[in-house]
């Protein structure tokens, strides 16, 4: 795989988004029975910050990484992206902001299989029109991400850990501020997911993007600047990098949000 550093403009000024939930809540109707899936969270993180959220299946990881991204709407509670309050926003102007804020990793990776690989991270930069050269620009992404001779394949085509790594360059081809991973990791062979992973920490380092990963795996979280536990729907500890495990969750979200 490529060593060389990420390609970035001249000109692309660092990113500096930051996300802040309040008081966030999601119901889910099941039959007869109304299922709370998150229970009143409230978090801030600051811009360029790797946070890793775990928990057991079912406490809301998943639900969480969606409402921050603006892939869902809360029942109750508020999320602001850089500023913007997403439960104000129209469907439009919510998929404007995405295009323009947000990428995301999923761990099915969601490429388009009609696509070659080149044309799944074509999609979004043609989509964004921010770039004059986005076939240049392509292809540089999948030569980082080692695929540089595989742009002309189909997702089919190609191995588990091949399709991740085009996820990841077009997840970051317009350069978002701010990256979601949904297990990014979890469908892959540790050598692969291993790979996976140093990409994802190369683009938080190198391009200072904020980056807020689900994960159910302590060793690829302990990697992260802070960890977010969450149990039945609710931050159960709230831990930075080097703190003493059990901390308050309060006292460590006050001390990220005043980083």
């Amino acid at each position: 795989m490529s060593k060389n550093p990420l390609p970035m403009p001249e000109t692309s000024p660092a990113p500096t988004a930051r996300i802040d939930v309040h008081e966030l809540t999601k119901r889910l109707r099941s039959g007869d029975r109304l299922l709370t899936i998150l229970d009143s969270i409230s978090l801030s993180i600051p811009a360029g910050q790797f946070v890793a959220i775990l928990g057991p299946s079912g406490s809301g990881k998943s639900t969480l990484l969606s409402l921050m991204a603006g892939l869902d709407r809360p029942t109750e509670g508020s999320i602001q992206l850089d500023g913007r309050a997403l439960e104000k926003l129209s469907e439009d102007e919510l998929a404007e902001l995405r295009l323009e804020k947000v990428g995301f990793v999923f761990q099915s990776f969601q490429l388009l299989a009609h696509q070659t690989a080149r044309e799944n991270v074509l999609l979004p930069l043609e989509l964004a029109g921010q770039h004059a050269d986005p076939g240049r620009r392509a292809d540089e992404l999948l030569a980082m991400v080692g695929l540089g001779e595989r742009g002309h394949h189909y997702p089919v085509q190609l191995s588990g850990g091949e399709q991740q790594r085009v996820a990841l360059a077009r997840a970051f081809a317009t350069e978002p501020p701010i990256l979601f991973a949904d297990e990014p990791t979890g469908n892959l062979d540790g050598t692969t997911g291993q790979q996976v992973l140093e990409l994802l920490e190369k683009l938080h380092q190198e391009s200072k993007t904020t980056l807020v990963m689900v994960t159910h795996d302590p060793g690829v979280a302990a990697r992260a600047d802070r960890q977010i536990y969450l149990r039945d729907g609710r931050v159960e500890r709230d831990e930075l990098a080097g703190a003493q495990s059990g901390a308050p969750a309060g006292a460590l979200a006050a001390l990220a949000e005043a980083s």
